[in-house]
């Protein structure tokens, strides 16, 4: 049998991480009873420096039982640098783990199946969406776009994944390879190559709680992903200026001719129109390309990506049943 952590980031979670605890014990409890998973398999839930009473309520679950493992992380660093520090502290202990949100939106129920498919030889197993029926229109539009464009980028993601996911213990292996400081594990894990499956799933809504996602979040995710991974907005800046030189030497010859034929120049409206217009080029230009000279000073840095605080473990044998 098969030592299973489920991973878990947490920021802000006090409103729902009773219930999901509860939720994920009957789940592992009954994987346990029926020799599916090893006894000393955990819930490690990741502390992603919470406002409220999340660590508290983390900190009681273990004490009450030692299946529930916490992760302190001294400070707020984002839900990618939160999973990695729970996939790199259960790699240590795991043969393989399950990374998945706290607020029961991922289906629970499937966890099973992405256990059948490591057993099967498989190192990575993708929780993939198999709609998006409880997503508003402009949700499942921005989402689904996000995807194409990342595609047409040439990006490598699997379509309607998230961070739904089970990683072996030599997937996270390779996974801490990576040492990039911008984080998007979703474009990451695809490049570590090995065995992978997919296991479909319905999302649910929000048991409690708000989103951590708003739409600013959410874009800046998206454009994260992006610079992170292609070198193609770059690219459209030298077409981009390519064919701004093009129109405006179009526009000289057009006025020359003009000039010569003696006709009046009216043009106020169109030069107005075309100074605005290039200026506002130049500066999303200069705001691409600062945002790769921003990632390159991030990673030249080589600060830590999280620093954990304290971690509640209790090594048992045998869990409570």
């Amino acid at each position: 049998m098969k030592t299973i952590w489920l991973v878990l980031p947490c920021y802000n979670e006090e409103q729902v991480l009773p219930e999901t605890a509860r939720q994920l014990r009957e789940i592992m409890i009954d994987l346990m009873q029926r020799e599916k998973i090893a006894k000393d398999s955990k819930i490690a839930m990741v502390n992603d420096g919470s406002k409220d009473h999340t660590w508290e309520i983390i900190q009681k679950l273990h004490e009450q039982d030692g299946i529930y493992t916490g992760i302190n992380l001294s400070r707020n660093r984002g839900h990618q640098n939160a999973l990695l520090a729970g996939l790199m502290t259960a790699k240590k202990y795991a043969d393989a783990a399950i990374s998945l949100d706290a607020d029961l939106q991922d289906d629970v129920g499937v966890i099973e199946k992405f256990i059948d498919e490591f057993e099967k030889g498989n190192d990575i197993v993708y929780g993939v969406r198999s709609s998006r029926k409880t997503d508003t229109f402009f949700k499942r539009f921005t989402a689904e776009g996000f995807y194409h464009v990342m595609k047409t980028l040439g990006v490598d993601l699997v379509f309607n994944h998230a961070d739904y996911r089970l990683m072996s213990k030599r997937a996270m292996d390779g996974l801490e390879e990576f040492e990039e400081v911008n984080l998007f594990l979703r474009g990451i894990v695809p490049q570590i190559g090995y065995h992978t499956a997919i296991v479909e799933y319905e999302r649910h809504e929000r048991f409690a709680g708000e989103s951590k996602y708003p739409l600013k979040k959410m874009l800046s995710f998206a454009f994260d992903g992006i610079s992170s991974f292609s070198v193609k907005p770059m690219r459209m800046i030298i077409h981009a200026g390519a064919l701004m030189f093009l129109i405006s030497m179009a526009m000289l010859i057009y006025s020359l001719v003009r000039k010569f034929m003696g006709e009046t120049i009216v043009g106020w409206t169109s030069l107005m129109v075309s100074i605005w217009m290039v200026g506002g080029i130049q500066l999303l230009c200069l705001g691409i390309i600062g945002e790769y000279i921003g990632k390159i000073y991030s990673e030249t840095k080589k600060r830590p990506r999280y620093i954990i605080e304290s971690i509640l473990y209790e090594e048992t044998e045998q869990n409570e049943i």
